[in-house]
C-alpha cells in the first residue's frame, strides 16, 4: 500500500450508486488517483479515458475502445463520466 492507495479508496467511494468498475480494477483507480493529484477538480472524462486505456492496454490490448476518446460513440464517452465526476468530488473534500 502507498500513498495513492487511500486517493484510490476515497475516488472509489466517490462513485454514484449504479456505477460498476470493472473487476480487479485496483491499478485503474491508481491511475485515477494520479489524476486526481495532477488536475483535482479540473480532471476531465477524456483524461478518465486516457488513464483507462492505459490500464486496459494491459488487460485486453485488442479492447474496441482503446481509441482517442474523440472516436467514441457518445455511448462510451458517458460511461466516463461518473469516474471523471468521482475524482472532481474527491478533490473538493479533499480541501
Amino acid at each position: 500500500m502507498t500513498y495513492l492507495d487511500p486517493l484510490a479508496d476515497l475516488i472509489r467511494s466517490c462513485l454514484p450508486p449504479g456505477a460498476k468498475p470493472p473487476a480487479d480494477s485496483d491499478d485503474l483507480f491508481r491511475l485515477y488517483a494520479v489524476l486526481l493529484k495532477a488536475k483535482g477538480e479540473q480532471v476531465s472524462e477524456e483524461d478518465v479515458h486516457d488513464a483507462w486505456s492505459a490500464w486496459m492496454q494491459t488487460i485486453d490490448s485488442s479492447h474496441d475502445a482503446l481509441v482517442p476518446f474523440a472516436d467514441l460513440s457518445p455511448e462510451t464517452r458517458a460511461a466516463d463520466a461518473p469516474y471523471a465526476e468521482a475524482i472532481r468530488e474527491a478533490a473538493r473534500s479533499r480541501g
